[in-house]
Parts: C-alpha cells; sequence; structure tokens
C-alpha cells in the first residue's frame, strides 16, 4: 500500500500501538516522542524526538514505528529524527500520564515550561508534591535524583513505605 492510500490520522493510530521500550504500558504518541506525520510522494515520514539526547531507546523506538508501519502495509517509510525543539514532559498526553500512574511511576506533576516568573523576577521553583502511585499518598521523599532511567527520579512512599520512580519534569 503507498502513503496516499492511507491518512495521516490512520497513520497517527497505528503509532499509538507502538509501545515504548522501556515502559511497555505506554506508546511513544501518549509520550510525545513522535513530533509528526506527513504524507509526500507515497512516502510516509514520521519524526520522532528523543526525551532526551542521547536517550538509548530512540533507534528501538524507530525501527519499531518503521516496522509497524510496514505492517499496516506502508512501503515507503522515512523517520526522521529532530533535536530542537527539546522533548519535554509537556507533550505526555495525560492518558500516557494515567498509564505511566497505573505501572506504578509517578508522572510529572509540574510543567515543564513555566512562565508564571517572567513578570515576578526570578523565584526558585518548589519542589513538587510527588504523589505515591501505589496508595495515593502525597507523602513522599525523594531518595536519589536518579532511578531506573535518567529520565525517572526514585522516590519512596512514608505511608505504604513502597519505592517508585517519578518521572521528571523536563
Amino acid at each position: 500500500m503507498s502513503a496516499p492510500e492511507v491518512t495521516v490520522d490512520e497513520v497517527w493510530g497505528w503509532l499509538g500501538e507502538v509501545a515504548d521500550p522501556e515502559i511497555p504500558v505506554i506508546s511513544v504518541v501518549d509520550l510525545g516522542i513522535v513530533r509528526d506525520v506527513a504524507l509526500r510522494d507515497g512516502e510516509c515520514v514520521v519524526t520522532i524526538t528523543p526525551t532526551y539526547s542521547g536517550c538509548p531507546a530512540m533507534q528501538v523506538i524507530a525501527e519499531s514505528v518503521e516496522e509497524a508501519l510496514r505492517a499496516h502495509g506502508l512501503d515507503r517509510v522515512r523517520i526522521v529524527s529532530r533535536l530542537s525543539p527539546a522533548w519535554t514532559t509537556d507533550w505526555m498526553s495525560a492518558a500516557g500520564k494515567a498509564a505511566l500512574k497505573g505501572y506504578g511511576i509517578a508522572p510529572p506533576v509540574q510543567q515543564a515550561i513555566d512562565i508564571s516568573g517572567l513578570h515576578a523576577g526570578i523565584r526558585r521553583r518548589a519542589a513538587p508534591e510527588v504523589s505515591c502511585p501505589h496508595c495515593g499518598s502525597p507523602h513522599t521523599q525523594l531518595t536519589s535524583e536518579f532511578g531506573s532511567t535518567p529520565c525517572k527520579a526514585l522516590y519512596k512512599c512514608l505511608d505504604c513505605r513502597e519505592p517508585f520512580d517519578y518521572f521528571k519534569c523536563h
């Protein structure tokens, strides 16, 4: 099947089924990695952005995206990596954040792009109140700035005593 026989919306739907290799309960679309889908001259062009520069999962993600589109009959697929603007947790969907929480990873609780201090002078940003994804308690404590992957921090719940990852806002 050539790209003009399908719609951009169909391609987005197919990509919504491609799981992130590090967190399999969230799709690369809900994570905000897929930036754009275009159909040009019989070719499907998918633009992706890594969650951080040097993310080791990007090659696997690119291969998974291409494989998924070829499985739906697209013969000509091109993956474009774009670093600018840099990925931000603001690009995550509400469904993606809910999937993280259901998986035991606390989703980001702040927006990465916060312009509230532009007119009020520079203020230090307060630490986020991270609720436990297991019991919902806001009584949590940062254990380490570095969790199971560089994009996560390690927390522990002071009520249920369970450790958990927090997907850092960036």
